[in-house]
């Protein structure tokens, strides 16, 4: 099976510079790590890299850096850092992007911005700059933000958008299964009747905290498919933030986490075979809708 990666994170705290890293993620995850964590089965792996919350200054470098690797690492497009609430700094900064011929969107992360800053008219006048430039847009925002996801896509109906992880919704362990809150459900459906929003199949192993299983994810799983249709979702691996779990499988451990290079084929294995279950497509799951989508 070919896999296209709809999110793939890579870093290296020697070359730039990431305030958030810490624990088993503080250190460098590039070509040789990315080696050691290839997808079990796939005959042809690439990827679309996505900025990795470098500081604001270093977003440009962090372009180059991966675009100067691309071939090596299997990227064969780039979700490039960009605020886009900056006004004249926003259109020089996406002007600046123009000179990489791997970009293929941007991602501003609203996630821990405050409530409407993605609503601001700043804000939307600089998504709409990123639509005439023809790229996408990254939506990585938590679960009570999905409204302004929605707003925002109401509001500027060219602009291709993709949701990541699902919105991160509260899935709770392995050991102790969340059920889908009816509040995420409600906003997700909202947001999906836009039909220029996609959604990436990411990120729930990393909202479990690593401990995670399928019968525990397949309701939210479900719940996308539902109410995107198995046509506009994507699978995406999260790498490595999604490869970072409990030390032990018991519920009353509390050895600290680890990296796990297997983390990647073990998501690949379960969307597979929650995909089959379900009857879904999964050359289009695992290639075709973010190739279309990322216009590769």
């Amino acid at each position: 099976m070919r896999t296209l990666d709809s999110h793939l994170h890579l870093w290296d705290p020697e070359v730039l510079t990431y305030s958030w890293l810490e624990g088993p993620l503080a250190a460098r995850f590039a070509a040789e790590e990315i080696e050691g964590a290839r997808i079990d089965g796939s005959t042809e792996e690439r990827a679309i890299f996505v900025q990795a919350g470098t500081a604001v200054d270093d977003e440009l470098d962090e372009v180059r850096w991966v675009a100067g690797q691309a071939e090596r690492l299997g990227v064969v497009g780039i979700v490039a850092g960009a605020r886009l609430d900056r006004g004249t700094d926003t259109t020089v900064h996406l002007e600046s992007l123009t000179a990489e011929p791997l970009v293929v969107g941007v991602r501003h992360i609203l996630q821990d911005e405050p409530d409407a800053v993605a609503l601001s008219s700043a804000f939307v006048t600089g998504a709409r700059e990123v639509a005439a430039h023809g790229w996408a847009f990254d939506a990585c925002v938590r679960s009570w933000q999905l409204p302004d996801v929605a707003r925002l896509s109401a509001a500027i109906p060219e602009l291709r958008m993709v949701l990541d992880h699902l919105g991160k919704p509260a899935v709770g362990t392995a050991h102790a299964p969340l059920a889908p809150a009816a509040e995420w459900e409600r906003d997700l459906a909202e947001l999906a009747r836009h039909p220029q929003v996609y959604c990436k199949v990411s990120g729930l192993p990393a909202e479990a905290g690593g401990d995670w299983s399928l019968a525990q994810l397949e309701p939210f799983l479900d719940t996308a498919a539902d109410v995107f249709g198995p046509e506009r979702l994507m699978w995406g691996t999260d790498w490595p933030v999604s490869a970072v779990g409990p030390a032990r499988t018991d519920a009353a451990s509390d050895a600290p986490s680890t990296y796990q290079p297997t983390a990647r084929s073990r998501w690949a294995d379960a969307v597979s075979t929650w995909a089959d279950s379900r009857g879904i497509d999964r050359t289009a799951l695992f290639h075709d809708t973010a190739a279309a989508f990322y216009r590769l």
